[in-house]
């Protein structure tokens, strides 16, 4: 949050990048991240799985809304409903994309129980 906050601080972030690549792209990236380590976040801290994407996406789409309000106020940027769009997008696909790798690694742990649990006789 911390350098997605640094970067829409500045007039011309990332001059070199941002005039080669769509800046739609760089929201959907940029809150990816976030999207992904705030569903990894919640649930560490106990929530389904169901419960955890809409809190990640919900959480996402405010930090979207704040930091495209907080545009408004640096020169030379503005404050647009596409880019917030791209945002929520964002943190929705960076949810899913934690939860679908969380999965995966969840079914292989339990294979992983099963074999020893049958190589020592146990259920």
């Amino acid at each position: 949050m911390v350098a997605i906050f640094h970067f829409s601080s500045e007039s011309q972030p990332l001059p070199v990048l941002t005039e080669h690549v769509w800046d739609k792209a760089l929201h959907v990236i940029e809150y990816g991240g976030l999207g992904a380590l705030l569903y990894r976040a919640l649930r560490g801290e106990g929530l389904g799985w169901v419960a955890a994407f809409v809190a990640a996406t919900v959480a996402t789409s405010a930090y979207g809304v704040s930091d495209e309000w907080h545009q408004s106020f640096v020169p030379l940027r503005d404050a647009s409903v596409r880019d917030w769009f791209a945002d929520m997008l964002g943190g929705a696909i960076g949810a899913l994309v934690e939860c679908i790798v969380q999965s995966r690694d969840c079914r292989r742990l339990a294979t992983s129980r099963r074999v020893v649990r049958s190589r020592h006789g146990t259920r």
